[in-house]
């Protein structure tokens, strides 16, 4: 694997690993709120003699950039800009964007900004369909980021400990402790300054999904506590060409829960897209 940095319109460097033959099918992975490229290795180390794949550190998050501003974060554009830097600086041609929670944001935001023309369809991994005021109550599961103020605090202490409970919900079973601790150690890479300004817009995905083309897969975890499965199944139905796969026994990470199952789902939705 291979680390190099994209610079986004605003100037914010975002890091991004490559895994993979360029010449190949391309997939860009979008990690989740406070995480890192780190939780995809399992899959790209499953998918790298397939596709070609680059997982991107998102602003404020592992490697990246980390601006002061919360309008860093709330603006859409920028988001959709960090995309767009990382597939010409990847030159990745038509990649399928798969997003994990909220990488949906980061994907819709793509969408709203630069349209679908340059992908060839997107994915999603127990993704959000909206943050702020425009998340309803449906949408949000009991161990949701957004239920825990010691996740925000700048108490380093209880931010850790919250952060620590928080991975722990987020799988059916516990996870190996290596793993587990990778988790915990590259959410503490974000700051609590971006995590507070991740949620502060108010932003509903599902107007820019409902007028999404281009093939979408929808892969949530039968027993997620961090984003209601209710949420996986209602962006299935609103994108034209979605297509919904439920796991059972498997909570928010499905990628690390049931590697082998996700990799082949992911890798035979994206080989459908090039015939």
């Amino acid at each position: 694997m291979t680390t190099e940095y994209a610079t986004s319109s605003d100037g914010t460097a975002i890091a991004f690993t490559t895994a993979g033959d360029p010449s190949r099918p391309s997939i860009l992975l979008i990690h989740g709120w406070a995480q890192q490229f780190i939780c995809w290795r399992p899959l790209m180390d499953r998918l790298s003699d397939r596709f070609f794949l680059a997982a991107m550190d998102l602003r404020g998050h592992g490697a990246s950039g980390k601006p002061a501003s919360s309008e860093a974060y709330t603006d859409t554009k920028l988001w959709g800009d960090d995309v767009r830097a990382v597939m010409a600086a990847a030159a990745m041609e038509r990649p399928v964007l798969a997003g994990w929670s909220y990488g949906s944001r980061v994907i819709a935001a793509y969408l709203a900004t630069h349209g679908q023309a340059d992908i060839s369809g997107i994915a999603l991994a127990g993704g959000i369909l909206a943050i702020g005021e425009a998340r309803e109550p449906w949408m949000v599961g009991d161990a949701s980021p957004g239920l825990d103020r010691d996740l925000y605090t700048d108490d380093i202490v209880r931010r850790l400990g919250a952060t620590a409970r928080f991975v722990e919900a987020c799988t059916a079973q516990p996870l190996d402790r290596l793993t587990y601790a990778e988790m915990v150690g590259v959410n503490m890479l974000c700051p609590a300054h971006v995590r507070r300004a991740l949620f502060a817009a108010s932003v509903d995905f599902r107007p820019v999904f409902a007028e999404l083309s281009a093939p979408a897969l929808v892969i949530h975890g039968a027993q997620d506590r961090v984003v209601t499965p209710a949420t996986g199944e209602a962006a299935a139905r609103i994108m034209p060409s979605g297509r919904h796969l439920p796991y059972d026994g498997v909570g928010h990470i499905p990628f690390l829960e049931a590697p082998d199952r996700f990799a082949e789902d992911l890798g035979s939705f994206v080989t459908s897209l090039q015939s």
